[in-house]
């Protein structure tokens, strides 16, 4: 049965290093799935700095919207597949959408496959409840939405970390 691993945290906390980790633990062949694609220059220096650091080991996919049917394709094939990140995906849905309801549709579909997947999988997300309230109706949205997407999988998952300053922390 595989194991579904669920890590949050703030930005540039240590979260994707964490869940490399782990995903090597599981050894290869492993699979990267991104959600971001690189719309600006600095977007692009962040996925090429991400693809320097996990070197060859890795395949990677890039699926900016339909993860759980990347995650189907890929199941099976490897000891592992890590997702960075949950909240570029559900971002680019909301985008897509404009529709909170259909975005958790969506992440509750992808917790329904939870059981039945033959490959551990490792779920990034950002924790983004923690700063202030945000001053426009849209980063509300998405604030909010955050935070049930996060609820949905970290119940859905078998263990969950959180990542603070560089150090992880299991809570579940």
């Amino acid at each position: 049965m595989a194991k579904i691993i669920f890590i949050t945290g703030g930005a540039r906390s240590g979260k994707s290093r964490l869940a490399e980790s782990i995903a090597h633990n599981f050894g290869a062949p492993l699979c990267y799935i991104a959600t971001g694609h690189a719309g600006d220059t600095e977007m692009a220096e962040r996925i090429a700095a991400h693809r320097a650091r996990r070197g060859d080991i890795w395949r990677t996919a890039e699926e900016p919207l339909e993860l759980a049917r990347t995650i189907t394709i890929h199941d099976g094939q490897y000891s592992a597949i890590l997702v960075d990140c949950v909240t570029l995906w559900i971002t680019n849905l909301l985008l897509l959408h404009n529709d909170p309801g259909l975005v958790l549709k969506e992440v509750r579909d992808l917790a329904n496959l939870f059981p039945g997947l033959k490959t551990h999988l490792i779920l990034v997300s950002n924790e983004v409840g923690m700063g202030i309230v945000p001053e426009n109706a849209l980063a509300r949205t998405f604030r909010d939405l955050a935070g049930e997407v996060n609820e949905i999988l970290a119940e859905a998952a078998d263990e969950v970390h959180v990542v603070f300053s560089g150090i992880p922390l299991r809570l579940k």
